[in-house]
């Protein structure tokens, strides 16, 4: 499992000088070697820490508990307080890869499972390694799990809901009968019930991974691949109707410009693909994130290309940032470059939107978060992590980093995210001794990202609402009241709470609008209707 040296949690001791403060530290202690895979932001507020753990305390002789790695889910409250730990056991060893919050407050995980029937999996190994799927609710209780799979190795990689609220997972077949090359990328769409509606796989002759995946306003999707093939000749595949899941291939219509390329794939709501790209120079090319903009999409990851191929920036030392940005079509907008000395290697990516006076959204800058990492050496202050903000043409407007302590400890970033507040949550791991893991998650508060998020008093959404909405306060205080209104001023609900985001049922009241009241201990008020279906 791949992991990159953290530096960041040293923050915590040198953040005055960054206009940044600490604003909750969660740390969960371990006896084994963990693997951490994600924070996921929830829809109101709160934290699903998840990844891989032995469960020490059921490694007993005789013991009929699984003695390898079980998926394991952490959920974290506003404050950062533990709501709940779950875990997910097969017979054999089970890594969690990446979760997904469903719009109903709850989650899908996926991972990949050695395991055979038995335990908490209710399904057979279809042989090999298989993708293990498990939707659960916000409290962490199963609705249903799907393991998917065939003959050969697979392994999840990323998870996504889509607007018809149905789910696709990505990830990577080895050695397929029915694929391209060495590894190919295996796309499965599944309804939110978790039936398989389509299984494709997408390759070229070489070796491709699936690095990220997200979800696209038209209910398709972006894939975005780590390439290392060439275009397959004899023809595109296209998805057949099989008995009851359609099944297919799509061959990679471009070559590589180098060692490893970034390969771009867009598809449909139907899961057919509407274009790709391929992008690169003539070194080893690495994507690893994308994000949405107002009018398309960035392209995000590292370089160590000079100027050939389609690059059309250079490299300065080591391994530079390399963004580029496209159209809804996929085509391109801009490309840039950027560099920290060193080995940089982007972390994260999120695109700051505002309203327009239409009410449109559009894109005012792109936030970058990521670390550098010295090559071929050891220093006491060799890791950096950083922060860069760019305006919508990937114009740098400011970079700010905070150099590491010395390494008494092996720490790692796993990680990072930016919150609909301004604040950042970094989640990584920290070894006091080889073998023991423990989990770090860190919310940090910081005034000059503060500044780029568009003030409000309130938010509620989804609105109109059918079910669930989600009342968010976005003024300070302490101790809060959120009241509910027919329009003809008689109160519906009142809900005490301390949360930045409050979940509010709404399934009794009948169609029409309501005003929901905010009243804060500190004499603030705010108002906003609430549209119900």
């Amino acid at each position: 499992m791949k992991k990159i040296y953290l530096g960041a949690f040293t923050l915590c001791t040198a953040l005055g000088v960054s206009a940044q403060e600490v604003v909750w530290q969660k740390d969960i202690q371990s006896s084994t070697q963990d693997f951490l895979s994600q924070v996921t932001t929830t829809i109101d507020g709160q934290y699903l820490v998840s990844g891989s753990s032995i469960q020490s305390d059921k490694l007993q002789q005789n013991s009929k508990q699984n003695n390898g790695y079980d998926f394991r889910l952490i959920k974290l409250n506003q404050q950062g307080e533990q709501v709940f730990e779950k875990y997910f056991s097969g017979n054999n060893h089970d890594y969690l890869s990446s979760t997904v919050t469903t719009q109903d407050g709850g989650f899908l995980i996926s991972g990949t499972s050695y395991s055979g029937k038995g335990l908490d999996k209710k399904d057979d190994s279809k042989g090999g390694s298989d993708i293990w799927m498990i939707r659960i609710n916000e409290f962490g209780d199963q609705l249903w799990q799907k393991t998917l799979g065939t003959s050969s190795d697979e392994e999840a990689r990323a998870v996504i809901q889509t607007t018809d609220q149905g789910f696709i997972v990505a990830g990577n077949v080895q050695n397929s009968s029915k694929g391209y090359g060495s590894k190919d990328v295996l796309i499965i769409r599944l309804d939110k019930d978790g039936k398989e509606l389509s299984q494709f796989i997408l390759g070229g002759k070489g070796l491709d991974e699936i690095e990220k995946m997200i979800p696209t306003r038209d209910g398709g999707a972006l894939l975005g691949m780590y390439s290392r093939s060439s275009e397959v000749k004899e023809g595109i595949g296209k998805l057949e109707a099989g008995s009851s899941v359609k099944t297919g291939s799509y061959s990679k219509a471009s070559s590589n410009f180098g060692e490893g390329d970034y390969w771009i794939v867009k598809l449909d709501k139907n899961g057919k693909v509407e274009w790709e790209k391929n992008f690169g120079g003539k070194g080893d090319d690495h994507l690893r994130t994308l994000a949405l903009t107002s009018n398309g999409f960035i392209i995000g990851g590292e370089s160590r290309s000079e100027r050939s191929g389609n690059k059309t920036v250079g490299i300065e030392e080591g391994t530079d940032l390399w963004l580029i940005s496209l159209n809804e079509r996929g085509e391109e907008q801009w490309q840039k470059s950027y560099n920290f000395k060193n080995r940089d290697i982007l972390m994260g990516m999120s695109v700051i939107s505002g309203k327009m006076e239409d009410g449109s959204e559009k894109s005012k800058g792109i936030l970058l978060g990521g670390y550098t990492q010295a090559e071929g050496r050891i220093q006491t202050y060799d890791e950096t992590f950083w922060m860069l903000y760019l305006d919508p043409n990937g114009n740098e407007q400011w970079r700010k980093h905070i150099t590491g302590e010395s390494r008494k400890k092996e720490e790692r970033l796993s990680d990072l995210k930016l919150n609909r507040d301004g604040s950042i949550v970094l989640a990584g791991t920290s070894a006091e001794e080889l073998g023991k893991e423990n989990w770090k998650i860190v919310k940090l508060g910081d005034k000059q990202v503060d500044q780029l998020i568009e003030k409000y008093d309130i938010k509620i959404y989804p609105n109109p609402v059918s079910d669930y909405a989600y009342v968010e306060i976005g003024f300070d205080f302490k101790d809060a009241e959120i009241l509910l209104y027919d329009m003809s001023g008689r109160q519906l609900q009142s809900i005490k709470t301390k949360n930045r985001v409050t979940k509010m049922n709404t399934q009794a009241l009948v169609q029409g609008a309501y005003l929901v009241t905010i009243k804060t201990d500190n004499n603030k008020t705010a108002n906003a209707k609430l549209i119900k279906k």
